[in-house]
């Protein structure tokens, strides 16, 4: 006999071997058991998941001789014949080339005919979404009224094609999306069985890129099995096989489009080509890049969510450090769109490229989302000129900017009033305070300076306008106020304020952490 694919050599024949579904399974062993067993059942949810699989233990499990706790013994007549195809009992159509009007007919004109054997005859109607509407109605008025020996088991990747009426005359299971800890451990279970030698990097990576489906995972792990004969195969193999991009390389491509390096850019890319990268998953990898650099961003403590090594999350945690959070969500934003352009274009690597120029050169966009990035673009360039121009003076120019700078100190503020205990508790509390907030406060709220205005009202200050705007908020202000009061059981008055263009925090507040910090200090010695 030839070669079996995975996928079809190790397809579950029994509830016990479906991963992933525990729910479904246990209502529909309880069913047999109990012997409510329904005439009608729709089975949703993306490819891969198991709804033709349990669609056949099913039918088996109904028809069994000697029932096992619900499910198919898998030794007796009935389901050594349902196993091996042969049975009339159960019969399979597929609705994608058997959509009309007439196959509907047969199937009515059948379902009159008791089985010759066994109890129940099933009907498993694959991607039913696909039935024409003649066909949906012809297909009606026997789910309304079947024999007591008939079962339907419809399934379909697109729930939301089928009728209503349909949809009401059967009971409906979902099936979800299986985890990648879930296919992990069944690769894992699966290699062994086969005398494998296969890293675990590589497994839990074949794992990600199935997204949810079993079959895909199987299907990849038979491709790159083969592609790798008799040698052990590695993370990098699996990247070679399905033309993915290692986390390093995204890096590297992450921090070229930050430095604004066109020419880098490019040649990053076409080093990809000429490795044979698919351009297509390229973007969807450096989407998914981006996505746990913003997770990473949101919160410090993501290694339970993100799937990667601890190396790679010290490394992705300094790379999240060079950019802002409005820019990340640009970044996802542009890729996601880029990913849907990519699947019909014709010339994938010029709509590839002319993305990254635009990320790389945000000057030449004249979207009003890229404002933020080419103001941060030209803030960078026009202090790299002044640097150049102070060091190219000799120093007169820095000791003309130390004359101009001594006024401004001069006329550094003073705190209005002793401060008060209430207002030292907060200052000296605010970082802790703060953990409590939402995520996105609290993500602004680490660039927060702390200062003092009149009636001991609490300033906030941001950094700039947009990180005051969005601190300054009714509800982000309403919120801060109550973590304050849950602390120091009072209620404090709060302004946000941003530092003006060109000045500094010092030139026009007093930072009242460093000098609750100080009076700490002081009392110590």
């Amino acid at each position: 006999m030839g070669y079996t694919a995975l996928y079809r050599k190790f397809r579950p024949s029994k509830f016990e071997d479906v991963k992933g579904q525990d729910a479904i399974v246990t209502t529909l062993k309880n069913q047999i058991k109990a012997g409510r067993i329904g005439h009608a059942y729709l089975f949703c949810g993306t490819r891969g998941t198991g709804k033709t699989t349990v669609a056949k233990i099913f039918a088996r499990a109904v028809n069994c001789e000697h029932p096992e706790d619900g499910g198919p013994c898998g030794e007796c007549k009935m389901c050594r014949t349902i196993s091996s195809g042969a049975s009339m009992n159960v019969i399979e159509i597929d609705a994608a080339s058997n959509n009309g009007v007439d196959n509907i007919r047969e199937i009515r004109e059948e379902v009159a005919y008791r089985p010759t054997e066994g109890k129940y005859k099933v009907y498993i109607i694959d991607e039913v979404h696909m039935l024409s509407i003649g066909a949906f109605n012809a297909l009606l008025k026997t789910l309304e009224e079947p024999p007591e020996y008939v079962i339907f088991i419809l399934a379909t990747t697109e729930a939301h094609k089928i009728p209503v009426t349909i949809l009401s005359r059967c009971q409906r299971y979902d099936f979800k999306r299986i985890s990648i800890e879930t296919i992990s451990a069944r690769l894992q279970e699966l290699i062994e069985k086969e005398g494998l030698d296969v890293e675990e990097k590589a497994v839990r990576y074949i794992a990600r890129m199935a997204d949810g489906s079993m079959r895909d995972a199987l299907s990849l792990l038979d491709q790159c099995v083969a592609f790798y004969i008799g040698e052990r195969l590695t993370y990098d193999h699996v990247l070679e096989v399905l033309g993915a991009v290692d986390t390093d390389v995204l890096g590297k491509l992450l921090d070229r489009l930050l430095d604004g390096d066109v020419k880098k850019v490019i040649e990053t890319v076409d080093e990809l080509v000429m490795q044979g990268r698919e351009l297509s998953q390229l973007a969807s990898d450096f989407t998914w890049y981006l996505r746990n650099l913003l997770l990473i961003k949101s919160s410090d403590n993501m290694e339970d969510v993100l799937d990667v090594s601890t190396e790679n999350l010290a490394r992705m945690k300094e790379e999240a450090q060079r950019i802002e959070a409005d820019e990340l969500f640009r970044y996802i934003r542009i890729f996601s769109d880029l990913t849907n352009q990519m699947k019909y274009a014709t010339q994938k690597r010029v709509l590839f490229e002319v993305t990254l120029i635009k990320i790389a050169k945000p000057q030449m966009e004249t979207n009003p989302d890229s404002l933020l990035q080419r103001i941060r673009a030209m803030e960078a360039e026009l202090a790299e000129k002044l640097a150049q121009i102070s060091a190219g003076d000799g120093g007169r120019m820095v000791y003309a900017a130390k004359e101009q700078e001594e006024p401004a100190e001069k006329r550094k503020p003073e705190l209005p009033k002793a401060l008060t205990e209430d207002v030292k508790a907060v200052a000296q509390n605010f970082r802790v305070i703060t953990e409590d907030a939402s995520a996105m406060l609290r993500m602004y709220l680490k660039n927060a300076r702390l200062s003092v205005g009149e009636n001991d009202r609490l300033i906030l200050v941001m950094p700039d306008e947009m990180g005051a705007s969005v601190v300054g908020s009714p509800q982000h202000k309403e919120e801060i106020v109550q973590l304050i009061e849950k602390k120091i059981g009072k209620t404090m008055e709060i302004e946000v304020r941003a530092v003006e263009d060109g000045h500094r925090f010092e030139d026009s507040f007093v930072d009242i952490e460093k000098v609750v910090n100080m009076d700490i200090i002081v009392e110590d010695e």
